[in-house]
């Protein structure tokens, strides 16, 4: 009887712990590349062919894509790049599990030049964490291809399924 009690003691501090964890607001800086506004790192990080779940691969951002599993894509994603007016253009709030995921794309000269994070998970400790590794390869992918086409980002699946579609939303209103 002395062990059930002790172990449902324990098991209830745990519980109480991990709620009051889970729900505190971190307290950590915002990536370089978010707070300056410009969204472009430093490196080059390679140059891979971006993809996402739903397309086929493009090179470049110059050719178009066709959709692999017959959901069909915005015809201003998958256009070379070139066809995109200058300006800037917000893409549409997308729910994902954590919390929102909001892009705004800068075009100049018919070229993506910046893509900035308005809104992200940032409630949990842990979407912070996540996300601050995320984001700025998300930018970096989609300024180096030029569309919304770029890879899901591995623990961080939701924000970037979130931000290739608010992405999608944007370059379709350029």
């Amino acid at each position: 009887m002395k062990k059930i009690v002790i172990g449902l003691g324990v098991l209830g501090i745990y519980v109480l712990y991990s709620l009051g964890i889970r729900h505190q607001n971190p307290i950590l800086a915002k990536p370089a590349s978010l707070s300056n506004g410009n969204g472009a790192s430093a490196g080059s990080g390679g140059s891979s062919v971006a993809t996402n779940n739903s397309n086929s691969s493009t090179s470049g951002g110059a050719s178009a894509s066709t959709a692999s599993n017959g959901n069909q894509q915005s015809s201003a994603t998958s256009s070379n790049s070139s066809a995109y007016k200058d300006g800037t253009y917000t893409g549409a709030v997308e729910n994902v599990y954590y919390g929102n995921v909001q892009v705004a794309v800068t075009i100049s000269g018919g070229k993506i030049t910046n893509v900035k994070f308005l809104q992200y998970p940032n409630s949990h400790y842990t979407s912070v964490y996540i996300n601050q590794q995320a984001m700025p390869y998300l930018q970096q992918e989609a300024l180096h291809s030029q569309n919304s086409n770029v890879q899901v980002i591995s623990g961080a699946t939701f924000t970037s399924q979130g931000f290739i579609q608010s992405m999608q939303s944007a370059l379709a209103r350029a």
